[in-house]
Formats: C-alpha cells, structure tokens, sequence
C-alpha cells in the first residue's frame, strides 16, 4: 500500500471520528461541514427505512430535531475498511452508539449497533461524505439508572 493511499485511509478515518465526536457534542452545524452540499442519507432500523434525506440543509434540520430529544449522545466507532479510487472512496465503518432520552419523566438509554456504507469525495483538497446509509441491526432501550 502507497504512503498516499495510508495517508487517505487517515483522513477518512478521521472524518467518521470527527462525525462521531461532533454528533456526540450536538454540534450539528459543525457537523454539516463534514458533506458535500447535495449528500443523502440513509437509516434503516432492521428492514425499515426510517430516513431518506437529501441535502445538508434538509439533514441539518433533521439532526437538530433528533438532538433535541436526546440528553446524551456517546459514540464509539470501530472497523474502518475504505476502498480508494483518486477523489472518490467508498466505506464501512461499524459504531456502537447510546442514547439517552427521557421518557413520562424517567431516563432511558438505546443501545445501537450501526454498520454505516459511506462514499467519500474529494472537493477543494478535503475529503467529504457524499452518502451515507447506517444500517441500525440491533437496537436495544431499557430504563436508565435507579
């Protein structure tokens, strides 16, 4: 493997942490910087397609709504394997990520395994996600705390 194409898989690994980090932190604005301007995004929960959005403006919105309902976002992201073709790549990555929300006054916490299919481009010497598809395979909520 060239010393290019490693420095490649560093940035892209990069950018998924940096999503990870920002989504943690509801820093969805920041966040938006991490696509191109016409980027769709994908969630399915098992076999249903619980988002389809396209544009960062349309998945600004839907991120910000989404955030207001949670209290508490951790992330930890897992294997990266990335195919390179000059400005374009493509990806999984696979996240294990908790929520936790309240419900009827009480605190509940959804433990989420996501395997998320990416394709990356290159635009103005900086690699950003042009689409995004998480597939959410195992989905578990439960009480949280006493």
């Amino acid at each position: 493997m060239s010393t290019e194409n490693l420095k490649i898989k560093e940035e892209l690994r990069n950018l998924i942490d940096a999503y990870a980090t920002l989504g943690d932190e509801k820093k969805i604005a920041e966040q938006m910087h991490l696509f191109t301007e016409n980027v769709s995004y994908k969630a399915y929960m098992g076999n249903f397609l619980a988002a389809d959005i396209s544009g960062r403006e349309a998945i600004e919105k839907e991120f910000n709504m989404h955030a207001a309902l949670v209290k508490t976002y951790f992330t930890l992201n897992g294997q990266h394997i990335v195919e390179i073709d000059g400005g374009k790549a493509h990806g999984i990555s696979f996240s294990q990520i908790k929520m936790i929300r309240e419900k009827d006054g009480k605190d509940s916490i959804s433990d989420y395994s996501v395997k998320y299919k990416d394709n990356y481009v290159l635009q103005d010497d900086k690699w950003l996600i042009s689409e995004r598809t998480g597939y959410f395979i195992i989905v578990e909520e439960r009480a949280f705390g006493s």
